[in-house]
């Protein structure tokens, strides 16, 4: 029979409703964030004692003294646990999600039980939300709203929603027929007979469904946990993928206590709101009054209105007594000001160690960063839709390599921080003649048939299932367990301690291997690739939003004595002690935060703000080298004096057009008075040429060395062939290539051989590098000065005829208002200049950086030119 693909079907229906109603998600999820927001606002704000007191007092409303004064002692020990504050955040999410699912399942419970079709098409829609895996509503949830606690609270309305449908139809069902005609008897209207009749009497059936509804939300909040819905579900996946036994005692009595109190009080809430419970209530605390048993009576509903209102009022004129204890935090410069950054992370040690050293940096820098632990999937999916700002343990370029072919166009990679990693299998070297994967072969029932997996998401999980087994035939002789991270370094502890054999997945640097005596398998066909980098990841925008956080964590390194030192005092700190493992680590390594998070203004000539400080100017350039070079060189310069400048990318025309309307104030890669003549006779008008700062320039097309006979312009002509009829150009707007369609190949009568190819300059020496490696022909457009020719041995081909006209020289520009809007700064660009050697310098330590790393090569640079700031931007005192 063949595949029916309703996966697929259900995923293009998923991506069309993300990618067509994405406004309707967006409304819901401010709606629904709003809501959580408001109610946690109102529990996390009194004093722990002092609401436990309010909740106290409600349990003695409705249930009498002695469950108000077990739920007080529950409620203490949550605090006294140190889980209050995940409580109420989960308390927040059930009152929530709660309310939303009653608002909408009462209305439909009553609409089916008055009508038998709309009751038949609710019962399978029903029977699918309540059977269908908690689990699965986490993952469209994540498509639609991101991670944290909207999809939570979403999954849980659409899976505690059926009891409350349920128990509605089915209350006013089970009213008497006879007393509903009665009612109609008497020209009652349907309305006030459902109002009046049927609703009081099937309140407790509906209770009993609220009661079932809540209960099931609970649950689910819980598992939301998984995706950052915070809470008391965090805590539980914490533990559980830690395999930390009393963090997960903590949670786990946490979430019982919640529930107790939550399932008793729904419960006694139906003899407060229905006429049949209130007589029974009125009954029992007349009994209770009469034999005086205190225990058993209930004060009146006023009386324990005015209990609520004055711990209330206690509440907020006492909170100062309920402030955030942040742990002694130490602002060493307050360059965030309070703002909030998120940092997601996979409970691997590395990530642990690295997010939770990053936290306490950005703390000490005046942010208020927040660490969540996610699962790899979620992880990478909250960052595409925005919800994470950043992350420190992406495997790059082999393990994550899944995730960040999906998602990489809403990512930023802000480079690799720790290199020489490698994935590997291990086993004990108590285990004989296994030295390498290949040695598994055969020894299954050593190994029990099972290798010892770590999170089914992992991108490690995905190249043993996909490439490792099938590759080393041991797919149908092993099983790869999936379960996490400390749950394969629990087995592992358990069989070392055993002297059992047991095969682990991997990876270095882990702390396990100075732990226990283990043997590295070797891979010798390479199923596992060559090896990752640890990068740090951040959504798209968060560079331009905190470009100084950005900066710093493009600069950031670790060595592997630094990273394993590190992970060793966080693991000697103990479980939710990461902080003080980190500040323990602080302290043997001092000066460390100040070189990861340096903050301009810590001393020197070079960071004297100037006269400006703190003005704007907006800065455009072209994708040419010497002017991304330039444009990054002084921003830094313009930086490091306190201004706060902008920059942009255009093409050249977009480039001229926008700054003769006054919307660029500058910029440094004017090419006059040839190349870019066109623009500059059309706009110079509403321009001012502050000045060049390089001579000495020059257009040409240039072919490699080992392209013979080719050594001008003139000698092109009849090779076409040899270059395949093309000339390789660079953006179309440019002056070179106008001047290369309309002069050049006319002068040399090369028109009608050569077509030359529009594209960009990294596509024209992208197609270089892939020719040159190939010792292929090939002609280029190209300039002087220009880092290619110290990487490449190329002939620029001698213009006889001078058709690309007369040397040029790069020129600031900048817009009329220039001058007067900046002064300073005018002022030192028309004092600027640079050397060949100088440019050729910068212009290859970008190159060198990277991709991605302009500024990082413009500061290697600089620090390679001690003085330069001074020398370009100097600040009188």
């Amino acid at each position: 029979m063949p595949r029916l693909e309703l996966g697929s079907w259900i995923d293009s229906g998923v991506n069309f409703l993300r990618d067509h109603f994405d406004w309707l998600f967006d409304f819901i999820s401010t709606v629904v964030e709003g809501m959580y927001d408001g109610v946690h606002q109102v529990l996390a704000a009194p004093h722990p004692l002092l609401l436990t007191g309010i909740l106290a007092v409600l349990a003695w409303w409705l249930r009498g003294l002695l469950p108000a004064v077990l739920a007080f002692a529950g409620f203490a020990l949550i605090d006294s646990i140190e889980q209050w504050d995940e409580a109420m955040e989960t308390l927040s999410l059930v009152l929530v999600a709660g309310a939303i699912t009653l608002a909408v399942a009462v209305p439909l419970g009553i609409w089916a039980s008055r009508n038998r079709v709309v009751s038949a098409v609710l019962r399978p829609v029903l029977d699918f939300m309540q059977t269908m895996p908690a689990f699965v509503y986490l993952i469209p949830g994540i498509f639609f709203f991101g991670v944290g606690v909207v999809p939570g609270i979403i999954a849980t309305i659409i899976f505690s929603m059926p009891p409350g449908v349920r128990m509605t139809e089915l209350g006013i069902r089970q009213v008497d027929g006879e007393l509903v005609e009665a009612a109609d008897a008497f020209g009652t209207t349907p309305r006030r007979t459902l109002t009046r009749v049927q609703l009081p009497l099937a309140l407790p059936t509906i209770m009993a469904g609220v009661n079932q509804a809540i209960m099931l939300a609970l649950s689910m909040v819980v598992i939301s946990g998984m995706v950052g819905g915070g809470g008391l579900g965090s805590s539980v996946f914490e533990a559980i993928s830690s395999v930390d036994v009393a963090l997960g005692f903590e949670g786990g009595i946490a979430v019982v206590i919640l529930a107790m109190y939550l399932d008793r009080m729904t419960g006694a809430l139906n003899q407060r709101v229905s006429p049949l419970g209130r007589r029974a209530l009125a009954k029992q605390n007349a009994a209770a009054a009469g034999s005086r048993n205190v225990l058993r009576w209930r004060p009146a509903t006023s009386v324990a209105m005015v209990g609520v209102i004055v711990l209330a009022l206690a509440a907020g004129g006492l909170n100062v007594f309920g402030g955030d204890d942040e742990d002694g935090d130490r602002v060493t410069a307050d360059v965030g000001k309070g703002r909030s950054i998120s940092i997601g992370y996979i409970n691997w040690d590395e990530g642990v160690a690295s997010t939770h050293l990053w936290q306490e940096v950005l703390r000490q820098r005046g942010f208020k960063p927040e660490a969540k632990a996610y699962e790899v999937g979620a992880l990478y999916t909250g960052m595409a839709a925005g919800d994470i700002d950043v992350q420190t343990n992406s495997w790059l370029p082999v393990t994550h390599d899944a995730y960040w072919k999906r998602y990489h166009d809403r990512l930023e990679d802000l480079g690799a921080w720790y290199d020489k990693t490698s994935l590997e299998v291990a086993v004990p070297s108590y285990v004989k003649d296994v030295k390498s994967l290949a040695d598994l072969k055969g020894k299954g029932k050593t190994f029990g048939g099972k290798i010892i997996g770590i999170e089914p998401g992992a991108g490690e999980m995905k190249l043993m299932q996909d490439k490792v087994l099938p590759g080393y035939g041991l797919d149908g002789e092993y099983q790869l367990v999936k379960g996490s991270t400390a749950g394969m370094l629990s087995q592992l502890e358990r069989s070392y301690a055993k002297k059992e054999p047991v095969a682990v997945t991997l990876w270095s640097p882990h702390w396990a291997y100075s732990t226990y005596d283990l043997t590295k398998l070797k891979d010798p066909q390479g199923a596992f690739g060559s090896g990752d980098s640890i990068h740090t990841l951040a959504r798209k925008g968060f560079s331009e939003q905190e470009p100084e956080v950005a900066r710093w964590m493009k600069d950031f390194k670790l060595t592997e004595k630094q990273l394993t030192g590190l992970e060793a005092e966080i693991q000697e700190a103990g479980k939710g002690n990461q902080r003080q493992g980190v500040r323990a680590w602080l302290e043997k390594n001092p000066g460390f935060v100040d070189k990861v998070a340096p903050v301009k203004g810590a001393g020197g000539t070079a960071d004297r703000p100037g006269k400006q400080a703190g003005a704007a100017p907006h800065i455009g350039y072209f994708p040419w080298d010497e002017d991304v070079a330039t444009t990054f060189l002084w921003k830094n310069v313009l930086e490091r004096r306190g201004y706060k400048p902008s920059v942009r990318q255009y093409d050249v025309g977009s480039m001229f057009t926008g700054m003769s309307a006054g919307q660029i104030d500058v910029e440094f890669d004017a090419w006059l008075p040839a190349a870019q003549k066109q623009y500059w006779d059309r706009y110079k008008k509403n321009l001012v040429d502050i000045g060049p700062w390089y001579d000495r320039t020059s257009l040409e097309i240039a072919v490699p060395s080992y392209v013979k006979d080719v050594k001008t312009l003139a000698d092109l002509k009849g090779k076409a062939k040899t270059f395949d009829g093309k000339i390789i150009g660079i953006e179309p707007g440019t002056g070179q290539m106008n001047l290369l369609k309309k002069k050049v190949l006319n002068t040399y009568g090369l028109a009608d051989e050569y077509r030359v190819v529009d594209g960009s300059t990294p596509a024209m020496l992208a197609e270089l590098q892939r020719a040159y490696a190939r010792k292929e022909p090939i002609a280029v457009a190209l300039w002087t000065p220009h880092w290619a020719y110290g990487k490449y041995r190329l002939t620029k081909l001698a213009d006889p005829h001078k058709a690309f006209g007369d040397n040029n020289r790069i020129h600031s520009l900048g817009h009329r208002s220039f001058p007067e809007k900046f002064p300073e700064f005018h002022g030192w660009l028309k004092n600027w200049h640079m050397t060949e050697e100088e440019l050729a310098g910068l212009e290859q330590a970008v190159q060198d950086a990277g991709k991605g790393n302009v500024e990082e090569g413009v500061r290697t640079w600089m620090d390679a030119h001690p003085g330069i700031v001074d020398r370009m931007a100097p600040v009188t005192a």
